[in-house]
């Protein structure tokens, strides 16, 4: 089941836009991804939004620290080079 939409959230035609600009899943190295990047980015995009901590981010997102992990150490787990 589809979660609620957050108002912070990505639109549609503004996930068009932004998902080329991330890496291809086909040329990551490792395990695959068992959060959809698109997700990432709503949920760092609601803590920006909100203002809140990493930790009090709500439980229908993904977890705080896989979150965190993207934002923080980007080059690590297949955001780009840092």
């Amino acid at each position: 089941m589809p979660r609620k939409p957050y108002p912070s959230d990505l639109s549609d035609a503004e996930w068009t836009k932004l998902k080329p600009l991330l890496p291809d899943e086909r040329n990551r190295i490792g395990s695959p991804r068992e959060v959809e990047l698109r997700e990432i980015v709503n949920a760092v995009l609601y803590v920006a939004d909100n203002g809140i901590k990493w930790r009090a981010m709500p439980h229908d997102l993904p977890a705080w620290q896989t979150v965190y992990g993207y934002f923080d150490g980007g080059a690590r787990v297949g955001f780009g080079n840092r």
